[in-house]
Parts: structure tokens; sequence; C-alpha cells
């Protein structure tokens, strides 16, 4: 697992130095639990037998709410959620009562927007029809199913306990229960053929789902699968792979009418996933639960990592954040740009150029139309979307993203 961050440390009360709720503001519930861990997840998470007496599933709903409240009492009420997202881990290990449970506190201290956004990851072999028909009634509207392929030597190279033939009916039992549906979709496992993705890409195009993530395979070393890769066990991702792949997704993805709105993600029109946007967008969000990260109006702080410390905290009425970091004007308009370009709406040509209010310079903009033409020239941003003064990432520039946000800081 990924360690966290560095930074300084966080209040023991949890306080933040602006509280402003003036912009969206959106929930993620990480719930760290998973029947065995993949051989690829570096996340966040555990199997039960790992953990014991303090962190087990059958509580973690009750310790939840101890963070929520703090978070309540620390944003003074804040403002109505916009969007609520459930990830791990497997949320879905939770049973369904617990999901609604959290869900009512939430809305019990925060309130929802009309036509909020509330969405759940799901593992296949988890749920079942009354399981997602409970979710709907409790109030969720969107369910996300890990999918990752639909070829069997693929899910066992990523220790997946499903079977193809069951995402059907997930999908199926998720869009009779009333939720709009999503399909995860990993690409570059080990062992993939050309044509193992697109059949993958075929079987999730036809259960219609409202939208569709494709992920690259990233190997970590600490991982299982980062071991087999050291061994000699099983070879590493290759670069051209993942881009051939990836404009594979996008052909066929486009022809079966789904467009892409940020760089790992399509939608048919209308459903693009408001939380992803969020993020994207640089909007506020509380993080609740272990090892989860937050932003409040350029302060990002994270949580501890491990489910009973993050508890014993709660326990003693102390924030369970584990440091924290205070952006300058400087580094958000970094990450304005960083976030900001994964998308398909792009950004303004000056973005990141001066501070709220400021007009930027002669000079900086200058350097920036120096750049952007550069980026252009080079088929990495769309010429003319540019000459519209947005910037807007090509195909290749979306495989080649990391290059044009180096390029657009310098």
């Amino acid at each position: 697992m990924p360690e966290l961050p560095d930074g300084v440390e966080a209040p023991v009360d949890g306080s933040l130095p602006d509280i402003s709720m003036n912009k969206p503001f959106s929930a993620y519930v990480h719930v760290p639990f998973c029947q065995v861990r993949c051989g690829y997840c570096d996340f966040n998470t555990y199997t039960s037998h790992e953990l014991g007496p303090g962190a087990t599933p059958g509580e973690y709903d009750n310790q939840l709410l101890g963070e929520i409240a703090l978070a309540g009492q620390v944003l003074d009420g804040g403002r109505p959620l916009e969007t609520i997202f459930f990830g791990g881990g497997t949320p879905t290990y939770l049973r369904a009562g617990q999901l609604a449970h959290i869900l009512g506190v939430l809305e019990l201290v925060f309130g929802f927007e009309d036509g909020a956004e509330i969405s759940t990851e799901a593992n296949p072999e988890t749920v079942d029809e009354e399981y997602l028909k409970t979710l709907k009634e409790a109030g969720f509207t969107r369910v996300s199913v890990g999918m990752q392929s639909a070829t069997s030597h693929v899910l066992a190279t990523l220790d997946r306990l499903h079977t193809p033939e069951r995402v059907p009916m997930v999908i199926d039992w998720a869009r009779n229960a009333g939720l709009s549906t999503s399909l995860d979709l990993i690409y570059g496992t080990p062992g993939e053929s050309l044509d193992d993705w697109r059949h993958s890409l075929s079987e999730a195009i036809s259960m219609s789902p409202d939208h569709i993530s494709a992920y690259g395979l990233g190997i970590e070393p600490g991982t299982k699968m980062g071991q087999q890769v050291k061994r000699g066990i099983l070879p590493d991702t290759d670069p051209d792979d993942l881009a051939a792949k990836y404009e594979i997704a996008e052909e066929v993805l486009s022809e079966a009418g789904y467009s892409w709105y940020e760089v790992s993600n399509w939608s048919k029109p209308g459903h693009e996933a408001r939380h992803n946007m969020a993020y994207w967008r640089n909007n506020n969000w509380w993080g609740f639960g272990p090892g989860a990260h937050s932003h409040i109006n350029g302060t990002r702080f994270w949580n501890v990592k491990h489910p009973r410390a993050w508890a014993e905290r709660l326990k003693n009425d102390q924030s369970p954040a584990a440091a924290r970091e205070i952006l300058s004007l400087q580094e958000r308009a970094e990450e304005d740009i960083m976030l900001g370009i994964r998308l398909a709406e792009g950004l303004p040509d000056t973005a990141g150029l001066a501070g709220p209010g400021e007009a930027p310079g002669r000079a900086e903009l200058a350097k920036r139309r120096h750049k952007t033409m550069t980026l252009a020239h080079d088929g990495l941003l769309d010429p003319r979307r540019l000459a519209n003064g947005r910037m807007v990432l090509t195909l290749k520039g979306r495989l080649l993203a990391d290059t044009v946000i180096r390029e657009l800081w310098d």
C-alpha cells in the first residue's frame, strides 16, 4: 500500500483555516474491507481476518458516525451535499442496511441538494437483486460495477472472484431497481491480448450501461502482482500496449455512442459521473474513513490509514486526520491545471496565470501563447478549440497528458 504523503500535523479537533462553503460540496466514504485483496491493488484495503476486534465490517457504520459528526461541527453544518460516493475496498462487503444507515446520517448532518448523485462501487459477487433494491430505497441513484474484464483468464490474473456471466445479471438488477449504471474496466493486464480487450469492450457495450470507465493497469512494487513481475512470473505492463488499448477504447466506445468527458471516463449524454467532475474541478469534499483524503478550500488533509487507529481516535473524540497541507496560490493554480486539463471541456488558455480577480501580465500571456501553440503544433492540444481560447486535449494529448501538464507548469 502507498504511504501517506508528508504534511504538517493536523489539529486534534479537526479545525480548518477556511470553512466558507462557497463551492459545491461532496462526500467520499471509504470502506476498507474486501473478501480478498486483488493482486494489483495498492489501495488502503484489508481482509477481515487481518483486522480482528475493533475494526470489523459489522461495526463500521457506527464508527463512521463519529467522523461525520466531527465534519458537521468543523464545517458548522457545511452546505448540502451534491454528490456522495462510496468506494473501497468493497463498499458492498457491508450489508445494504449499513450503507443505508451511513447515507441517512450524512443526510441528517448535511442535507442533500435536490437531485444529488449518490453512488457506490460494487463487486459483482457481493450484490443481488434485493441488495440493489434496498440501496435504491435508501436513496442511492447510481452503482458502479467492477467488471474489469470479460475474459476469464484476465480475471484470474487480477484475482477477481466473479465470472464474466455475473456482470450482466448485476446490471439488469440495478437497472430494474431504477439505478443508473456504470462499468469499471481495466486494460493492460499481463497476458491480455488486443482481442481480449476488444471482447471486454464489446461485452460492456452490449449491457448498455450509462457510463464506462477504463483504466490502464499500473503495477505497484509493493503489491502481489508487483512481486510476481519482480520475480519474472509475470511480464510488466508495456506502455505501447497500454496506448494501443486506450486508442481501441476511444474508437469502440465513441462508435457505440459514448463520449469521453475525462481521460479515463466515457458516458452516454447526460450521464457523466458528477462526483468524478467534483474532483477534476477541484471542488470541496470530505473523505470519511481510514486513509481517506479531503479537500476544503485549498487545505488537503488525510486520515490515518489503519482502521483500528482511525476508530481509536474517533473513540477518544479526536480527529482521525494524520496530517494536512495548506496549498499556496501557486500550488492551487498548478492543481487546477493538473486536474482540469483532463476534462473534455478543457481549460481557458489563461488558466493558472494569475490569482483570483487578477489579470495576467503581457509577458505571461505571450509565454503561455507560445507554449499552447507548440502543444497544438505537436498534436497534443486541439487547435480549433485553442483558437477559441480553450485548452483541450486531443487523443494524442490524452495519451501524453502528463507531458502537457509539465509544459504548462514550466
